[in-house]
This record gives C-alpha cells, structure tokens and sequence, in this order.
C-alpha cells in the first residue's frame, strides 16, 4: 500500500575523475550518532553571558547552519540573493566558465513561488574515491591510488517543511555510501564471487568450539547466490539507514493500518467489506469493525496520496519533528528510510551522446510527464553540436523553465494555461555515454 507513491533513486558507479571541491563536513564518527533535525533551518542563538566567549562559537553555529545553495553553483552574495527572489524566480545553473560537473552534467535549479521561504531543495554532484579498509585477507591495506575505486555520485533531496534535513543529506549521504563500501573494495574488483565471511579482525572471539551451535545438515537450504551488484545495493541501502533512522512506534489508536475502498462509515459496523492491508495486492472481506472507523493510515489516490494525511511520500531523510495534521503524533516512524534501488548496467548498452538520465523534484514532475520530458530532450540536444559541453546545462535550464511556466495575472502559467510549478524545481541532466567524445 504504501509503495504506491513514486519514489525512484539513481545511482550510477563508475571509475576515474576529479571531484569539485565542497566544504568539508564532520567526520562520520561524528555526525553519525546527531539526528538530521538536529541541524535546523534558522537556528536562534542563546543570549551571550558577558565574559563567556559563548557569542562566537554561538556565531559559529548559526554560520554553518545557515541556509546555502549547493556549492557547485559558485554564488556571490548577490547571486544567493537573486536566487531567493519569489517574483523574479531566475533560473540558477553553474557558471560556464572553469570547472566544469563530471561527465559535462546538466543543472538548474529554481525557487518555488513563495511557498517556503528558500529554496528547500539540495542537490549534490560528487566523484567519490573509496580506499580499502583492509584486503580480503584481513591484512591492513597499504596507501596506494590504484587499489581503491572511484564513484560518479548524483544526489537531489527535496525538503520537507524545512531544508535542514535536504541540506544535511546532500554534505554526508554519499559520505556514508563511501564508509560503507570501504570493506568491499578488493571484493569489487576480484571478478570471483563475493566470499560468505570475512576473515577475523584482532579482538574477535574465537569461533572454533561453536561446533555444537549448528544444527542437522537437512535444517538447512543451501547458499544463496550474492552477487557483486546486490553488495553496492546493500551499501547504499545501509547508508540510507544511517541518515535519520528512528524505530517505528505505534499508531496511537488513530489510525488503522488497513484499506478500505473507500471511508467506511459508522452506518456499517458489522457488514462485511473489501479490504486489504499494507501485505495485499488483492483485495478480501471482513467484517468492519469499531476500530475500521480510524482513519486510514493512506488516504487517497496517486499524487494526491498522503501518508495520514498529512505528508505525499512514504521515504525519506529527517521530517523528525513534523507531526500529524490536528495530532500530537510523530509521522517519522511511519516513513521508511530504505530507498528503492533500481540498476541501469552502464555496460550493457552502447549510448549515443542524446542518451541521458533525468533526475528531477517533484517541481518537475508533478507538472511534466515523461513524454514531454523526452520531447524536450530531443528538441534541445537536436540544437548543439554532439561533442558541445553546454548542451546538457541548455537542456536542464529547459526542463525547468517549461515547468516552471511564466508569470501571468493569475500565477506562473505553462503555455497550455494551466497551472505551472509553484514548488522549487530541481534539475540534473547527465549523459549516459560518460565523459567520452562523440563523432
């Protein structure tokens, strides 16, 4: 039931590169055990006692709280400005001068139309070199550039009620998805299956004399087959948990956890209606009952689904403190963590240079379709030269200035008249066929 709304992760994984600099975060040691609502918006300073020197390290908390774009953008104060500008809503990309993104990857961004006071989206674009923790043979590792492995990384995180957590995520996800894969580096490159244990580390207890432990061979099924793609799946999916993770806690005699086709009525205690619970693709009877009065834990359909009733997705980073609508209950523990990872082996085709992948917020999609995004696509790409590297900027500047519309006496408008996005729009444009050069 709750799969129902959309959610969709990418990530690619591939070798070389340079990565652009961005400001160092805290060590993961560190930043680990902190909630992301721990990280506010606009934090409020305590008062300084005179003589304390509590006014420059409060200073120094809001400084590195403080509301910023994403650094890849390379804004000036006058920049930032203009980008936090509701009315004008001027599409921000990176500048076309110096540096280039990996892989001459598209982005634009834009700001919603005075829903939030910022722009709540974040966006991250990172080559990420990974350096063994140890060999296979459990020996330490030796420094050494040509034993790791690099990854292209390209994250978008949409705020909710606050960019805090979005911000948060976009400095450390990838921080951890690189934590994670460190014990898996010779794994990786060793074309061999993944090995079922890892050798002992100093400290680990002798497992010798637990002989007695295993039971009957026929108690147990073989070996399952684990492969190489489904241990970087399990790493991204650990990191997820890491950002933000709170176990679930109860429903608190609200809600009910069952679906119902539609709201059930008081009138209908004791008939027996279809239903299904968050296990069921199908559909059952039973007997409505007192409690099938509550509230659905789901309640409508599609876009419009909210999560009770309250919020449109079912994962997601932070969202700590956000509580029901007219309730006292947290809706954290009723969002999931895990991300649904889905994977495109890069190896498996051969892409031409107007073969891209199109991450976007809801910004873009809630008012463009995919058909309309590949009519897009062709057009603009059709309009540079195969090997120009701005194209892919010009194409994601396209995507959101067509969803984004133009202002008209009732609102930003899209050329059909209807209603164009009022929420921040987020683009990232990145050309399958890699850094290579086109003929």
């Amino acid at each position: 039931m709750l799969n129902r709304v959309r959610s969709a992760v990418a990530h690619l994984v591939s070798s070389g590169g340079s990565s652009p600099p961005r400001p160092k975060s805290p060590d993961l040691t560190n930043a680990t055990s902190a909630p992301l609502a721990a990280a506010p918006e606009t934090p409020k300073s305590p008062p300084a006692r005179p003589g304390s020197g509590s006014g420059a390290s409060a200073k120094t908390v809001e400084a590195r709280a403080s509301f910023s774009r994403p650094t890849f953008l390379q804004l000036s104060p006058g920049g930032l400005r203009r980008a936090d500008d509701h009315a004008g809503r001027a599409v921000q990309s990176p500048p076309d001068r110096g540096r280039r993104l990996p892989w001459s990857t598209g982005y634009a961004e834009v700001i919603n139309a005075g829903k939030s006071r910022h722009n709540e989206d974040q966006a991250c674009c990172e080559v990420v070199y990974v350096e063994g923790r140890r060999s296979v043979t459990g020996a330490p590792r030796e420094p050494n550039q040509d034993q790791g492995l690099c990854f292209y990384y390209w994250g978008l995180f949409d705020g909710h009620a606050g960019g805090g957590a979005a911000e948060m995520a976009s400095r450390l996800l990838h921080r951890h998805i690189r934590e994670q894969l460190k014990d898996l580096v010779e794994i990786l490159q060793d074309p061999s299956p993944p090995p079922l244990c890892l050798p002992c580390t100093s400290g680990t207890p002798d497992s010798s004399d637990s002989s007695h432990l295993i039971g009957p061979q026929s108690c147990w099924s073989s070996q399952k087959e684990v492969t190489h793609e489904s241990l970087v799946v399990g790493a991204i999916e650990n990191a997820f948990q890491l950002m933000g993770f709170l176990k679930p806690e109860l429903l608190g005699g609200e809600f009910t956890h069952l679906e119902f086709p539609r709201r059930v009525q008081p009138k209908e205690l004791g008939q027996k209606m279809l239903y299904r619970d968050q296990n069921m693709t199908g559909w059952a009877y039973k007997k409505i009952e007192l409690e099938d009065l509550r509230f659905p834990l789901v309640c409508g359909e599609g876009k419009k689904a909210r999560v009770m009733a309250t919020i449109g997705v079912t994962r997601g980073l932070g969202d700590h403190n956000l509580k029901v609508c007219s309730s006292t209950l947290p809706i954290k523990p009723f969002l999931s963590c895990f991300p649904e990872v889905r994977v495109y082996d890069l190896t498996q085709y051969e892409h031409c240079p107007d073969d891209v992948l199109v991450l976007g917020t809801d910004g873009l999609w809630d008012v463009t379709s995919d058909c309309e995004v590949a009519a897009t696509v062709d057009r603009v790409l059709s309009a540079y030269e195969p090997n120009d590297p701005s194209r892919y900027t010009a194409l994601a500047q396209a995507l959101v200035l067509g969803a984004r519309g133009t202002p008209r006496d009732r609102g930003w408008r899209l050329p059909n008249n209807k209603l164009g996005s009022g929420d921040d729009i987020s683009v990232f444009v990145i050309p399958l066929g890699g850094p290579g050069s086109y003929s």
